[in-house]
């Protein structure tokens, strides 16, 4: 993708009912659909499938003579694309189980610091990888030989082997579609017209009508979302925006992010102050709805309302989170800003009901939201170092206190309030003043 433009979806809407039949035909292309994509996550999501993963030509080879396209009757055209979907899928378990493992050699009292060196190399080395974990002798070449050569010497490197080979097939597994929502099409599985779509079913020669709200059409792979029980549809199609450049974008802001306030400024200003109050009512809705289901779980007949009702309050939140982002970059103007690195999520507290608040939090929405929306508008988004950042004066740079939603230093008497101290310590910590 060109760096001067950036992805985005975008959603198109059906209009009206989509009549049984019709559904019944898009169901069966999702059910084909997931049946090819939890055959590829049986086949090949495990260890001794991994050197086959990069690029995925020979998978998509074996699967063409295994013959599982004529025994669904599935079309080409969705047929290869749910491969490369699981594909995506499994190289995306990969990516996690590598960072499990990466942590847990961090945090392993029992390992030397070369010990740790040499792991975390294996660990970024695929080829290296791929060998340890399939009990292959590792061929490495020119630099990374060289560097191998060097980290492995003085090692018991058939113990750190077998520790890596445990460790991964502990943490490792196996991915699987309980549900056919939906499914991908490419270009040749649809055709925009008449203010709607017409989209490729099993049967030959034929596509199903579904009228849409919008008359814009596209040319890229789109991805088809079901809705059986309200008999409609919704598309995502991922499109290209041209990134926009502003010359009136010079100020530098530190930001703070918070729970119940969104985001506080090195100035004080603050954006998303109607958040906690989202945040709240959607913890407080999802405690009480787990409580009565679980009272209930025997008697349930299903969890359509719930799964209506979350998405629903989800979708307002994350309107709103939307709106103030935007308010924030056309009110600061800004041409960088700094914010500090967010730790890991903790264990939960004594108190159940802030738990629930925690762990509703859409720190991961904002940050991504805020990355992307910054990109759009050509912003510089950086993070920094957060260690104590919350706790450093911003005026002396000693260690204070905080209580009641203020921030006070003991030694040079500096008060603020907490996040606006915050967000000052990123500004700083980022232009290199502390």
């Amino acid at each position: 993708m060109s760096p001067d433009t950036v992805c985005r979806t975008i959603h198109q809407h059906s209009v009206g009912r989509i009549s049984p039949e019709d559904m019944e035909k898009l169901q069966e292309i999702a059910e084909d659909y997931r049946r090819v994509k939890n055959y590829v996550y049986a086949r090949y999501g495990g260890i001794a499938s991994l050197p086959k993963l990069y690029p995925g030509y020979t998978i998509q080879n074996e699967m063409t003579r295994s013959g599982q396209k004529d025994v669904l009757g599935i079309p080409s055209v969705y047929f290869y694309l749910a491969i490369f979907d699981a594909l995506g899928d499994i190289k995306s378990q990969w990516t996690r189980t590598k960072s499990k493992v990466l942590d847990l050699v961090g945090r392993h009292e029992g390992f030397s610091p070369e010990e740790k060196h040499y792991l975390r190399f294996l660990l970024k080395v695929s080829n290296a990888f791929e060998a340890v974990v399939c009990g292959q002798e590792i061929q490495l070449w020119g630099d990374l030989k060289r560097t191998y050569d060097t980290l492995s010497t003085g090692l018991d490197t058939a113990r750190l082997h077998r520790y890596l080979r445990r460790s991964v097939r502990k943490y490792h597994v196996k991915q699987h579609a309980d549900q056919s929502s939906g499914f991908a099409a490419s270009e040749r599985a649809y055709r925009y017209g008449d203010h709607g779509i017409y989209i490729s079913v099993k049967e030959k020669r034929r596509r199903i009508f579904v009228p849409l709200t919008d008359s814009n059409q596209y040319r890229c792979q789109i991805y088809i979302k079901l809705n059986p029980e309200l008999a409609c549809l919704d598309i995502h199609v991922p499109i290209r925006v041209a990134v926009k450049s502003h010359e009136d974008y010079s100020s530098q802001r530190g930001v703070a992010m918070g729970i119940y306030t969104m985001l506080t400024t090195d100035e004080g200003n603050r954006y998303g102050e109607e958040l906690g109050k989202y945040q709240t009512e959607y913890a407080d809705w999802v405690r009480c709805q787990t409580s009565i289901y679980s009272r209930n779980r025997e008697d349930n007949p299903g969890r359509k309302k719930y799964a209506a009702k979350k998405k629903r309050l989800t979708e307002q939140m994350h309107s709103y989170i939307n709106h103030e982002l935007n308010r924030f970059l056309q009110t600061e103007k800004p041409k960088s800003v700094y914010m500090a690195k967010l730790p890991p999520p903790q264990a939960g507290g004594v108190n159940k009901k802030i738990n629930h608040s925690v762990a509703m939090w859409q720190r991961g929405y904002i940050r991504s939201r805020l990355k992307l929306k910054c990109r759009e508008q050509s912003v510089e988004l950086k993070e920094v170092w957060g260690k104590d950042i919350s706790i450093q004066c911003s005026s002396c740079g000693a260690l204070g206190t905080r209580q009641k939603g203020w921030f006070t230093c003991d030694s040079c008497g500096y008060t603020a309030e907490e996040k606006t101290n915050t967000a000052r310590n990123a500004l700083k910590r980022g232009l290199g003043l502390i």
